[in-house]
């Protein structure tokens, strides 16, 4: 096996340490986050680091770079609103949502800019992306400053979730299978789901059974 130190880290490219870094961790959810803001223009970006916190209150999390050098709109024009969605990224849309990532100005909508198109709901601020076959709303709830890497932590709210109903099991479980939706391989690989088993709740001295769906 390969083996690569710290002090090995420290000296590596940076898109080399990048590549390696970002994809050491696992494969990573694909969402497009969309906000609008203040001043109408609406705003939609790749994050690959959005993460369920929590089931109730229903919660999820993502994490904003260092702000500057023509990053931070998402996150700018959710703390102005209070208002942000997110949609899932299949194989449909991949190529415009990794292009989604580049640095374009805050006056620029990467909905028309790159031909995402755009769903406005009665009643909601924030656009949702029309062809992600899963969107959630969500309100802004609170933020960690990271002093290790200057990121902030944004915690927010799920206040309302959109479906296809073919994809949901009995239980209530999300088939993403169905949903096409994709996952992130590092920084650019992106890999369609297949789920292989469902498991019963894991409790001591009960045997585990799979779940039929």
């Amino acid at each position: 096996m390969k083996h690569i130190t710290s002090q090995d880290l420290t000296q590596l490219d940076r898109f080399y340490r990048g590549n390696l870094i970002n994809s050491v961790t696992g494969f990573k959810s694909a969402n497009l986050l969309a906000t609008r803001s203040k001043n109408g223009v609406d705003n939609v970006a790749i994050f690959s680091s959005v993460t369920h916190i929590g089931s109730d209150p229903a919660m999820f999390s993502f994490v904003q770079r260092p702000l500057g050098h023509g990053v931070g709109h998402t996150y700018m024009n959710l703390k102005e609103t209070g208002k942000i969605t997110l949609n899932h990224i299949n194989l449909e849309i991949v190529n415009k949502a990794h292009q989604s990532s580049s640095k374009y100005s805050e006056s620029t909508s990467e909905f028309e800019e790159l031909g995402i198109k755009k769903l406005q709901r009665h009643g909601f601020t924030a656009p949702f992306v029309k062809n992600a076959t899963i969107q959630v709303a969500a309100d802004y709830v609170n933020e960690y400053y990271l002093e290790e890497n200057k990121c902030i932590l944004v915690i927010c709210k799920i206040t309302d979730v959109f479906f296809l109903e073919e994809i949901q099991h009995e239980d209530g479980w999300l088939n993403l299978e169905k949903a096409r939706t994709v996952a992130i391989n590092g920084l650019d690989g992106y890999a369609s789901a297949r789920v292989e088993k469902r498991l019963t709740y894991a409790k001591v001295d009960q045997p585990l059974k799979e779940i039929n769906f």
